[in-house]
């Protein structure tokens, strides 16, 4: 059946290096609007410049982007994995001088960094244009990272929900049914430096985290973790006394991995709902 919706464009920026995160995104947008369209009235609109973007002369490559896709986009986001980028004759690269013109345009823009294993024919040069850039931009404000695409496309759905709350669209939500708690866990991990050898070189140690989200629109009690399976590799550091997780609130859990475990990495969560006691149960690893 058919539904009037809002519809914001969402642009995804980037060097070409990280083809399998632009398609996470599309792939969370799409997600989400399969999930939350309806009932929100509601879409957002991926746009792409290999896929969107209207053949055309008249102006630099980069200047034609600037107006079919930033200009014309309500939400940014850009993603980086090993490249900053080609230079344009306005910026250091091409997504730069986009996320540059959305900012100024007063766009929500959110950044996103891979942490994932750099590839063996890196190009240094860009490897290091791209930490002067991140360097440079973390002072302006709170950026992203993601390991897998699996966690980005969690990170993107985090951040459209904030981004509705924000753009404030007074768009009205059809009346439904109360969805009661949801639970998400997802694996997270991020590099860091634990230590030094003799000659000031640093070594680096994962830390590793479950970020978990209560998607619903009831608060859940009387929440527990626990990890399921005697010869898992995984050990909570915290989660061993009862808690809340209020409606849209997320909790990071601490964990830690140890040599020798076999099993897959599974958490179970248990909570109260309405005094009802209930689990459930995540692959994290």
């Amino acid at each position: 059946m058919s539904f009037t919706a809002c519809v914001l464009r969402v642009m995804i920026a980037s060097p070409s290096d990280v083809p399998d995160a632009r398609d996470a995104v599309e792939a969370a947008i799409n997600d989400w609007n399969n999930a939350n369209a309806k009932n929100k009235l509601l879409m957002m609109l991926p746009w792409r410049w290999e896929t969107s973007s209207v053949p055309v002369l008249g102006g630099h490559p980069q200047s034609l982007i600037n107006s079919q896709g930033v200009d014309e986009s309500d939400i940014v986001f850009a993603i980086f994995g090993s490249r900053l980028g080609s230079p344009t004759p306005d910026a250091v690269s091409g997504t730069v001088e986009e996320i540059e013109r959305a900012v100024s345009s007063g766009k929500p823009v959110h950044l996103y960094f891979s942490t994932a294993a750099l590839p063996n024919d890196v190009d240094t040069r860009q490897l290091d244009g791209l930490r002067e850039f991140r360097a440079q931009i973390s002072q302006r404000g709170l950026l992203g990272e993601f390991a897998t695409t699996a966690q980005l496309g969690h990170e993107v759905w985090k951040a459209i929900e904030f981004d509705i709350a924000q753009l404030d669209l007074g768009v009205p939500v059809l009346l439904s049914t109360k969805r009661g708690v949801r639970f998400s866990a997802q694996p997270m991990q991020e590099r860091e430096i634990s230590s030094y050898d003799n000659k000031g070189k640093p070594r680096y140690s994962n830390r590793h985290w479950i970020e978990v989200t209560n998607s619903g629109d009831e608060d859940a009690t009387d929440v527990l973790f626990e990890v399921v399976g005697e010869h898992s590799s995984m050990m909570l550091v915290n989660g061993d006394t009862p808690t809340v997780i209020h409606a849209g609130q997320t909790r990071r859990l601490n964990v830690f991995h140890h040599m020798g475990g076999g099993a897959p990495d599974v958490l179970r969560i248990r909570w109260s709902e309405h005094g009802e006691p209930k689990d459930f149960d995540f692959h994290v690893g």
